[in-house]
């Protein structure tokens, strides 16, 4: 009767109509400065910071913040202050029809400069470490490139893609582009200026169909198991918090990224008269990849020290996408890398 009334008391936490297994409202944090889509944010410490190096952590964009702080035990954000650092995060808000003219530049050029130069000016001028996943990766190498006397100490990039050719998941849309051309392609997000939440939601949702398709059962067969149970809330929780794209920042992605494969190149035109070159970037650069990732395999990753001056490469394989940040397995996989980048001089 125990089990059987254990197994009921997890159901109806899971139902749409129960609490959840496991509240979780993130570590404490003050907010330094608040303007729309630059939040800064320090997380609190209960001790000293040990390192002398403030990092700030770098999201991508359609990604909430607490990517780096899922819950207990799998949060970088917390990891990073166990092993000293005083720790920041920028954070971009909801994005709506009325940020549909926002594209890499508003980042390269304003968000991130702004963030890394006000970090930065609250420990006496010492140089950041910019840490970051996925797209939150590609804008941080693309500030770096663009303005290389920033005060960046060092960047690591979990799961940036740079070559999109080596990414499975891409090619029918890079073949489509081909066949139907860029501007029809894109089309459909100008008229909704950008990528709605609800649709960036299933297409990340989308990328594990394996997981969606099973998860009921999935569900039933650790019914008993609270902790597998937190695990699978605190994803559904993540994507159910996911904003959307700008419009024009998706149109540079669409055509500059995923189509062109400029990054790869190392010069991506944002615009006729402006280019970026990775081969302005002046610090110094680690990636971060796993070959079971699903939305950026390793191979992918590692490209990146092809197109990046000095750039290193560490593997993590056995993660997701999401795991390389937020994985149960994360802190002997991935995290170990990052900390011994951050301990060099």
């Amino acid at each position: 009767m125990t089990t059987i009334a254990a197994a009921a008391r997890n159901a109806w936490a899971i139902s749409p109509f129960g609490e959840g297994i496991e509240k979780y409202d993130g570590l404490p944090a003050e907010v330094l400065h608040d303007e729309p889509h630059r939040q800064l944010r320090r997380y609190l410490r209960s001790t000293p910071a040990t390192t002398a190096r403030p990092v700030l952590l770098v999201p991508p964009l359609a990604v909430a913040t607490n990517c780096y702080d899922l819950r207990p035990g799998q949060s970088l954000a917390e990891h990073l202050l166990e092993q000293g650092h005083e720790t920041y995060v920028v954070d971009y808000g909801d994005i709506t029809f009325a940020d549909r003219n926002m594209g890499f530049e508003d980042w390269i050029d304003d968000i991130l400069p702004t963030a890394i130069a006000r970090v930065s000016a609250l420990h006496d001028g010492a140089p950041v470490d910019v840490v970051a996943w996925s797209l939150g990766g590609t804008v941080s190498l693309l500030t770096a490139a663009a303005h290389p006397t920033l005060p960046i100490a060092s960047i690591t990039a979990f799961g940036t893609p740079i070559d999109y050719r080596l990414i499975p998941a891409v090619q029918l849309l890079r073949y489509a582009d081909r066949v139907l051309g860029s501007t029809l392609m894109t089309a459909g997000t100008a008229l909704m200026g950008g990528v709605p939440r609800h649709l960036t939601r299933a297409s990340f949702r989308a990328m594990a169909p394996v997981r969606e398709i099973t998860k009921p059962w999935f569900l039933a067969r650790n019914i008993l198991d609270t902790e597998v149970l937190a695990r699978t809330e605190a994803i559904d929780q993540f994507i159910a918090s996911m904003p959307g794209y700008p419009g024009r920042f998706y149109n540079q992605l669409h055509t500059r990224l995923v189509t062109k494969n400029e990054l790869f190149s190392g010069v991506i035109n944002l615009t006729r008269s402006r280019a970026v070159r990775l081969s302005a970037i002046r610090t110094r650069v680690l990636f971060v990849g796993s070959r079971t990732d699903a939305i950026a395999n390793g191979p992918a990753v590692e490209a990146g020290t092809r197109s990046v001056p000095g750039a290193r490469y560490a593997a993590a394989d056995g993660l997701s996408h999401l795991g390389l940040v937020a994985g149960v397995d994360a802190r002997d996989r991935a995290w170990k890398h990052l900390d011994a980048f951050l301990a060099e001089v």
